[in-house]
């Protein structure tokens, strides 16, 4: 069984970005356990808080399901032509002490959704660096960017579009033949 960790990086409950990270998790295909994780509970990071109380119980919980993960997929929102500073803030917190390691040559695939008609292009070009900080492996072989998501979700959140949902189980299709599990 090869498992992925999945991150959104969105907060909001109808979200595109955790909408396509569900229909990732559904459409993956046999073999392939997709396990979301949640920042939803990750503080903003501050030295001082880490010095004095060590590392959140949220980021904690994301270590681990890192540290159990074949792969990561970051499923990123777009904001002011880059990453989500709340995702951002997580990736930071899982770095920090013996976290870096848990990044070092994991295989990585980066997609998003959008209402705009570039699908996050620039907040997953903004990934790169930082990727190539935490040295994982980026799969850009693939590129899944979902464009004017909003006709392509129902009121709850969830990815309906029969077009995309196919272009997704491709995506993770090719994401996992990618690395051995």
């Amino acid at each position: 069984m090869t498992t992925i960790l999945g991150i959104s990086g969105s907060l909001r409950h109808a979200s595109f970005n955790s909408g396509l990270l569900r229909a990732a998790q559904e459409l993956a295909p046999a073999g392939v356990d997709i396990v979301i994780g949640s920042i939803a509970d990750v503080p903003l990071y501050n030295g001082d808080d880490e010095a004095t109380y060590g590392q959140p119980a949220a980021v904690e919980v994301l270590k681990r399901q890192l540290a159990q993960a074949d792969g990561l997929l970051l499923v990123t929102p777009e904001y002011n032509n880059s990453v989500p500073g709340v995702m951002k803030n997580a990736i930071d917190w899982m770095s920090r002490k013996d976290g870096l390691e848990l990044f070092v040559g994991k295989p990585v695939a980066v997609t998003g959704a959008s209402p705009g008609g570039f699908g996050t292009v620039m907040a997953q070009a903004a990934w790169e660096p930082i990727l190539r900080t935490l040295r994982t492996q980026p799969w850009w072989e693939g590129r899944l960017l979902v464009s004017r998501a909003g006709g392509l979700y129902d009121a709850q959140g969830n990815l309906t579009d029969d077009k995309t949902r196919q272009a997704v189980a491709d995506f993770i299709a090719g994401f996992a033949a990618s690395f051995d599990g």
